[in-house]
């Protein structure tokens, strides 16, 4: 929720939605972050931040391979050192080929080694399709972001959000698609706090008005949890007026190994679906590997290889729903 295209939670997301795009590109470890977090919660009694309630079970989707069809070349060109600018080109027959070209500035406001701000972003492809965002540290606490969509001659969506971080919570205000003239948007409120310094419990709640929606209004609220462990994470979410509960299990098996487990069941549609992913880093080998199995029978995989000393990624991916028996493969090349 709080995305600028959310749309009724009543039903749950069940179904493997169809291939991204885009080849990951990641630049750090998903265990990595858990173990920042988890030995700065363990070396004391100290409470500190929960982060964000939408990053709730990002440890664990940080491991599903980002599947894509075609072939697709990006480059990437650092300008200085904080203006880049990057050329995708896509050729496929799933999808539209198109080239897109995107430019991302980092400003000067540094409140970290990994915070600077103003985050500015933004993508144009050459079907006139163009996506902007602006990221923005208003306070040493207090976060502002905007988002918007555009297609030719209109703007499809817009959204603007806040989080601020406490010592130890969160609290976010998403406002998104509002138009005046037909009283209809989007506005969603999230707040997590850090009961212990393994537990975090949260809510959420949505609400939404416009002509699309049934009755012309909704409301949905929603419970929230995560328990960390030394190299585990268990995270849920719950929406008892939906009837949807999202749950997801992190397990770092090894240095090089991490495991994750998501279960979405909707009660009302009585439908579940289970999936587990699992990301293989061989250091030695500049390999990295993500994979995923669903229970409706659908299999992902991404392979990425740098091709060392060259500035190279070579990515493979591969995507097979036997049910519907349906295949889509892969190659990309990112540059820089």
């Amino acid at each position: 929720m709080g995305n600028v295209s959310a749309a009724d939670n009543s039903k749950a997301h069940v179904d493997l939605p169809p291939p991204p795009l885009m080849p990951p590109h990641a630049t750090e470890r998903p265990g990595r972050a858990l173990a920042r977090e988890t030995a700065a919660n363990l070396a004391g009694s100290e409470v500190v931040n929960p982060g964000l309630y939408e990053d709730l079970h990002k440890q664990t989707k940080d491991l599903f391979p980002q599947v894509f069809e075609g072939a697709k070349v990006i480059v990437a060109k650092g300008l200085s050192s904080h203006f880049q600018i990057s050329h995708t080109i896509t050729l496929s027959t799933f999808t539209p080929s198109l080239y897109r070209f995107g430019a991302t500035y980092i400003g000067t406001k540094q409140l970290s080694s990994t915070e600077a701000f103003p985050v500015l972003l933004g993508d144009m492809d050459s079907s006139g399709n163009m996506n902007a965002n602006i990221i923005h540290a208003l306070t040493d606490r207090l976060r502002g972001k905007l988002v918007a969509q555009f297609q030719p001659n209109k703007c499809v969506g817009h959204q603007v959000s806040f989080d601020y971080k406490g010592d130890d919570y969160t609290a976010s205000l998403t406002v998104g698609n509002v138009d005046p003239i037909y009283l209809s948007g989007l506005l969603v409120g999230h707040y997590l706090q850090r009961i212990t310094p393994s537990l975090a419990l949260g809510a959420e709640i949505m609400y939404q008005r416009g002509q699309q929606i049934p009755g012309g209004e909704i409301a949905i609220m929603s419970l929230a949890g995560r328990w960390t462990g030394n190299k585990w994470q268990l995270s849920a979410n719950l929406s008892p007026m939906a009837g949807n509960l999202h749950t997801c299990f992190y397990q770092r098996v090894h240095e090089y190994l991490q495991v994750g487990v998501e279960l979405e069941t909707s009660i009302r549609m009585a439908e579940s679906t289970a999936t587990v992913a699992y990301q293989i880093d061989i250091p030695k080998a500049d390999v990295t590997f993500r994979g995923q199995l669903d229970s409706n029978w659908c299999i992902g995989a991404v392979l990425e290889k740098k091709l060392a000393p060259f500035p190279f990624t070579l990515a493979l991916s591969g995507y097979a729903n036997h049910v519907k028996n349906q295949y889509r493969f892969g190659i990309g090349m990112i540059i820089g």
